[in-house]
C-alpha cells in the first residue's frame, strides 16, 4: 500500500541555493542538498520517512517550461517511496524535467545528465500487484548523457561516458563509453 506523505517544494527562480535555503532542508533529515545547488522553477522533493535523498554540489534542475529550448513538460520530482529507499546524486548533474522514483536505490554519479523530461526508476510500481516483480538498484555512472524522454528502468547500470538517445527505454543495463539508442535500448557505437 502506498502512503501519502508530505511533498516538499524549493523554487529559487535564476538563484543560486544559498545556505539558509540548505538550512530548510537540513530540518527534514531525510534531504541533504549540497552548496552551488540552481533551481529553476518548482522542483518536488517527496522523502518517504525513513528514506534518503542527497544531492551533491553544483546540481541544476530545471522546472520551468522556459528554461529548456527543447521544451520541459513538467516539473523535476525527486521521490523515495519506501522505509531505507536511497537517492543519490552526486556532483555536477543536471536536470530538466526529470522524475527520478525509488523504492530501494538509485544512485547518479558525477557529471551525468539528463535531458527534458527524463524518468529514471527501479521499480515496475505497483508493488501489491504479483505481475509486477521485485525493485531492482538502478546506477548512473559518471558524465551519462541521458537524451529527452528516456526511461530508465529498475535494475540498469549505465556504463561511465555513454549516451542514450532520446526517447529511448532502457531496460537492460549499458557499458561504458557507448552511444546507445532505440526501444529496447542498443548499442549503436562506441563512444571514442
Amino acid at each position: 500500500m502506498i502512503h501519502y506523505f508530505r511533498i516538499i517544494k524549493l523554487s529559487i527562480i535564476g538563484i543560486l541555493c544559498s545556505s539558509w535555503i540548505r538550512l530548510i532542508y537540513s530540518l527534514d533529515k531525510n534531504i541533504k542538498i549540497g552548496k552551488k545547488c540552481y533551481f529553476v522553477g518548482i522542483t518536488y522533493f517527496r522523502p518517504f520517512p525513513g528514506s534518503r535523498i542527497s544531492i551533491g554540489n553544483n546540481c541544476r534542475f530545471n522546472s520551468s517550461t522556459n528554461s529548456n529550448l527543447i521544451g520541459i513538460n513538467r516539473n523535476c520530482m525527486i521521490s523515495t517511496l519506501q522505509k531505507d529507499a536511497v537517492i543519490s546524486i552526486e556532483d555536477n548533474c543536471g536536470f530538466s524535467g526529470t522524475v527520478i522514483g525509488a523504492f530501494v536505490k538509485i544512485e547518479i554519479k558525477s557529471g551525468a545528465k539528463c535531458g527534458a523530461n527524463t524518468l529514471i526508476t527501479d521499480s515496475d510500481w505497483h508493488l501489491e500487484d504479483k505481475r509486477a516483480g521485485l525493485p531492482s538498484p538502478v546506477i548512473i555512472e559518471d558524465n551519462v548523457w541521458l537524451g529527452e524522454g528516456v526511461k530508465v528502468l529498475k535494475g540498469v547500470t549505465i556504463g561511465k561516458n555513454s549516451v542514450i538517445g532520446a526517447g529511448s527505454v532502457v531496460s537492460k543495463s549499458i557499458p561504458a563509453n557507448v552511444v546507445a539508442a532505440g526501444n529496447p535500448c542498443k548499442i549503436i557505437k562506441e563512444n571514442k
